[in-house]
């Protein structure tokens, strides 16, 4: 893509009052955003109201600063030598699931490993859920994540804090060192940016056996409405979507209700009854959405084509009720919620002392967590 068609494009995104729709209507009529902006008003207000048609005769405030932060992003480079495209809706190479959606975005940034192509993702599944999740949650979701990984998928998640960025480490891990599309974050800033902040890190990892993408122009801070907005992408570029652990005003919800409403699977994984982290997953396999207890319902499900010996290894590497862990009869007692001291010492009868002594033991095993409010929980290993 030269200078001035990446100005085109970019154009058409700032023109005030031309959404994606819009912007695929005019598109549709009269091809490139170069041949839209030679059209007549009367043209144009076939299409869009006269407001809008009179703004597409005019050149955005910001756009040369624009095109200029772009052209410097898109060639610029860093230590890791990644690769960093500008892809849009007119290019052979864009997302073909995308365009089933009312309002496929215009562009897309990608930042990403040489040779990997969004286009060309025919197995993944999207992994979302709370970012306060429980012990176990992180643990189910950095778990499935690997599964799925050893099992070839790509995980695709929003980098967000909790069961995202679980997952998308867990697809890492089964990644290792090869060099193959392990796992895509779809981000809600631009891409010169990383949000949140803690997950630099982890970002620098995708970039190295994955891809970061975003649909918002270089320069874009975290604005609270671009999230929701990212999450019909994450569903989008998806065979189906697990939610790991979601309240019931989760955002994860609306992502499970986007992969529905393009026709795709949704699965989740049950919980505690006393969990709220539980409570959207409970709720979203009332209405319908598949029960999971290993990564082999979801194979099954998907159809997926996995070796029987690899499906075996998802299996027993991500199962939740499938779990080995020593006898014990403090985790006999704590159950799998979560429960206060006292109720340990009722269970017991035990003092409070020596149950904060075998608590602890249990905790640097890594078999008990310790939760807000004085409560703890066993975590089912992996």
């Amino acid at each position: 893509m030269d200078r001035e068609e990446l100005a085109g494009w970019l154009r058409l995104t700032l023109t005030p009052g031309i959404g994606n729709i819009a912007a695929r209507k005019l598109l549709g009529a009269f091809g490139l955003p170069d041949d839209v902006f030679r059209q007549t008003p009367a043209a144009l207000g076939h299409l869009v109201p006269d407001a809008s048609a009179a703004a597409l005769r005019q050149l955005p405030s910001g756009l040369d600063a624009l095109v200029e932060a772009t052209w410097q992003w898109l060639h610029g480079g860093d230590e890791t030598g990644a690769a960093r495209r500008v892809l849009t809706l007119g290019d052979a190479g864009y997302p073909s699931g995308f365009l089933q959606m009312a309002d496929p975005p215009l562009m897309l940034y990608s930042l990403g490993a040489a040779g990997f192509d969004l286009a060309q993702v025919d197995r993944s599944l999207a992994m979302v859920g709370s970012r306060n999740p429980t012990p176990q949650g992180l643990s189910n979701a950095r778990a499935f994540a690997q599964a799925l990984g050893e099992a070839g998928i790509a995980v695709v998640s929003g980098l967000a804090l909790g069961i995202d960025g679980a997952a998308h480490q867990g697809a890492l891990d089964a990644a290792g060192g090869t060099p193959r599309l392990a796992t895509i974050a779809f981000v809600g800033t631009g891409l010169d940016r990383v949000y949140p902040a803690r997950h630099r890190d982890l970002a620098r990892r995708i970039v190295g056996q994955g891809m970061l993408v975003s649909e918002f122009p270089i320069g874009t801070p975290p604005l609270t409405q671009n999230f929701p907005k990212r999450n019909r992408l994450i569903a989008g570029l998806s065979q189906g979507t697990l939610v790991v652990e979601a309240a019931l005003q989760s955002g994860s919800l609306i992502t499970a209700r986007l992969a529905l409403e393009q026709g795709k699977e949704v699965f989740a994984i049950p919980g505690s009854i006393h969990a709220p982290q539980s409570r959207g997953c409970h709720a979203l396999i009332r209405q319908g959405a598949k029960l999971v207890e290993s990564v082999q319902d979801i194979l099954e499900e998907l159809q997926f084509p996995v070796a029987i010996d690899s499906i075996a290894a998802n299996a027993r590497s991500a199962g939740v009720s499938a779990v080995t862990e020593p006898e014990n009869p403090l985790l006999d007692a704590l159950g799998h919620d979560p429960v206060s001291l006292d109720a340990l010492t009722a269970r017991t009868g035990w003092s409070a002392a020596d149950l904060q002594v075998r608590l602890l033991e249990l905790e640097l095993d890594g078999h008990v967590a310790r939760l807000p409010g004085g409560l703890f929980q066993r975590v089912a290993s992996a």
